[in-house]
């Protein structure tokens, strides 16, 4: 059964699911709202139904109730390939079920994947940051276009727009960026101590150090580990790789020590561009053009 199909025998039975639960529950409550939600861009607020993904501080961004490590488990994977396909996880945002081999196999022959190593990358890549609760100015701008009834292409080209802005657009450059200043600064093979050094330099200027923290996430990044895991496999004597590692073990102990971050783990920006220089994408300009083909998977969904 292909998607098509599949869609057209669950629909009806969504409509029918979400008609009788409004009819039960329609009027019961489901939150309060206070006045630093209101000023905080509705941040903690419950504001409408989102099923495709759920950000947990503890565990992370769930897809469809299904954690970073489940699906790197469950979904289906190329031959050869131990990384999930950004077409399993884009069957299983529609629909809610994992997908058949055979399924996402045909789906992925259509868009003529091939299996080197950098594909497995992009693969892993594209999966983890494809959907983040809908609350990020991307998402969320691609849903708000399409609730006009535009058609998916205005409602990503939307989507992209709102990543033009530096917040978040330029979130993932600024950790590269800051990371290859340090290196000019005290050089590639940094002591700890020279190392700890520069980061409270950085804080007592009055910056903070790009990549670490999150809004809602109070533990790493699950998107950070996998990538990490990924480095360790593929990539474990990269002297970039073995600075983001030793960072990891020295900045959220200095954040800690300086009591203003509530959250002083790093998040899944500070991997990505480890892995992506290693396999020769240095431009760091087009970084955000590949999170923008990941956001195609949830302006689609």
């Amino acid at each position: 059964m292909n998607l098509k199909d599949v869609l057209a025998n669950l629909i009806p039975k969504e409509q029918t699911r979400i008609k009788a639960f409004r009819q039960q529950h329609g009027k019961t409550v489901v939150g309060q709202i206070t006045v630093d939600m209101m000023y905080g861009g509705m941040r903690g607020m419950k504001g409408l139904v989102y099923e495709t993904s759920v950000l947990d501080p503890d565990e992370g961004i769930c897809f469809r109730g299904h954690s970073i490590p489940e699906c790197q488990k469950l979904l289906p994977k190329p031959k050869g390939g131990e990384e999930p396909l950004p077409e399993g996880l884009f069957w299983l945002l529609v629909t809610g079920q994992i997908p058949t081999e055979e399924q996402s196999h045909n789906f992925t022959n259509m868009l003529g994947y091939t299996d080197a190593q950098f594909t497995e990358l992009m693969h892993l890549y594209l999966t983890i940051h494809s959907d983040h609760e809908g609350g990020n100015v991307s998402a969320h701008t691609s849903h708000l276009v399409g609730s006009a009834l535009s058609d998916p292409h205005l409602s990503f080209a939307a989507a992209m727009n709102g990543l033009a802005g530096p917040h978040p657009g330029l979130a993932n450059q600024e950790v590269p960026v800051w990371i290859t200043q340090l290196q000019k600064e005290v050089g590639k093979d940094v002591s700890d101590e020279k190392l700890r050094d520069y980061i409270w330099n950085t804080l007592n200027s009055g910056w903070v150090v790009p990549g670490y923290g999150h809004a809602v996430l109070r533990k790493t990044d699950p998107r950070y580990s996998c990538q990490q895991e990924f480095a360790l496999k593929h990539l474990p004597s990269d002297p970039m790789f073995k600075l983001v590692a030793q960072l990891y073990k020295i900045v959220p102990n200095i954040l800690l020590e300086q009591g203003k971050a509530k959250n002083p783990w790093p998040n899944v920006d500070v991997h990505s561009r480890v892995l992506l220089q290693y396999y020769g994408m240095t431009e760091m300009n087009y970084y955000m053009l590949l999170f923008g083909v990941s956001q195609a998977v949830v302006v689609l969904a």
